[in-house]
This record gives structure tokens, sequence and C-alpha cells, in this order.
């Protein structure tokens, strides 16, 4: 599609245990579309790369499949899965569990003023799988972190030039709430389908 933007690579990161939840996130349907497919045709519509990292993402999600690297399940080893196969030099990062996430918020996050990590934060904390970072440095320094063990992605933002979203932009861009709600148990998905059900008839 013209226009897309070239230089941030979109990854979406498929490969989550789901274990609290009890079934595959990426393949989670609203009106028989999967969320992976759902969100990969969100960000293939404003990025020229998308990747669709580990897991077993839905045949009809576009982008180019890659796998984890070697390492425990976790959000860093996606991570890391995710800045060595991109070819742009900043790597928008969305776990496939944030059902209705929307384009303002990760329009926001590649137009915020540059760093190593560009992240949202809330009430409820920073949100580094919905995050935009720039390759090169991040890649290095979340390498050597999985390697010796050290997996926490707060930590890697704290060890990284780190620039926030707060709490009060990030209500300007999604005043439901609803762009960064996890899905990780039955309820979360309650609630995700209501959001969506309610948008629906908003806009019928």
């Amino acid at each position: 599609m013209p226009g897309r933007i070239a230089t941030v690579t979109a990854a979406l990161l498929v490969g989550g245990a789901s274990s609290r939840l009890g079934r595959d996130k990426s393949r989670i349907e609203f009106d028989g579309i999967a969320s992976a497919t759902r969100i990969a045709r969100l960000l293939a519509g404003f990025f020229e790369e998308v990747l669709l990292v580990g897991g077993d993402p839905p045949a009809e999600a576009p982008g180019r499949r890659v796998g984890d690297v070697e390492g425990p399940r976790c959000g860093l080893r996606g991570l890391v899965s995710a800045l060595e196969a991109a070819a742009g030099e900043r790597v928008l990062v969305v776990a496939t569990d944030l059902l209705l996430v929307t384009p303002d918020l990760l329009l926001a996050l590649v137009a915020w003023p540059e760093a190593d990590a560009v992240v949202p934060r809330t009430s409820a904390g920073s949100h580094p799988l919905c995050a935009l970072y720039r390759r090169d440095p991040v890649l290095s320094v979340a390498r050597s972190r999985l390697a010796a063990g050290d997996l926490g992605l707060q930590a890697l933002l704290d060890a990284t030039d780190t620039r926030f979203l707060d709490a009060a932009e990030v209500e300007r861009l999604d005043p439901e709430g609803r762009a960064l709600a996890n899905v990780n148990t039955p309820d979360d998905l309650a609630r995700a389908e209501r959001f969506f059900a309610a948008a629906r008839e908003r806009s019928a």
C-alpha cells in the first residue's frame, strides 16, 4: 500500500505461553477474524515490513514469519527475536494479547521524540510490549540480559535511553482505556469482547 512507513519495522509477538487464559491468544476470534490476523492487518496498513514472531500465527495473517531465538519463553526473548530479524532501524513491538490496540497509540509511539525506547506508561505501569525500540542499541543490551537470565523488561528499560508516553498522553489517545488492555485471563477476554461489541454497535 502506498504511503506506508519504511524506516520502522512492526513486529507482532505471537509466541506467548497463554497459560492463564488456557488457549492460544493469537487465535481468539472477533467476527470470525483471529486476533493475530486482525492486529497484523492493522500493522500492515501502516508499515512496509511486518514480522510475526514466534508461535503459530494464523495462515492468513500478513507478515514474515520469524522463529524465536533460543532461551526461556518470555517477553525478552520475543523482543530479541524481533530486533534480530527487523530490517528497519526502529522496531514497533506489539504483543498479540493487545486485542484492542489502536492506530492512534501506535502512530503516537512512532511520532514521539526519538530515544532507544519509547514506551507508554499508565497508572498500571509501563508497557514494554507495546513500544518502539531502536534496533541496534537495544538489541545489544537485550541479548546480554537474555544470555545472563536477566529477563525483566523493566530492567531493560532502566538500562537504555527510554522516553515515556505519560499517562495523560495515553488517556488522550485512548480515552476508553482499551488499547493497552492485556488479555491474560478469561475475565480479561470477556471484557475485551464487551469493548469490541460496543465499538461494533457504534460503527453500525
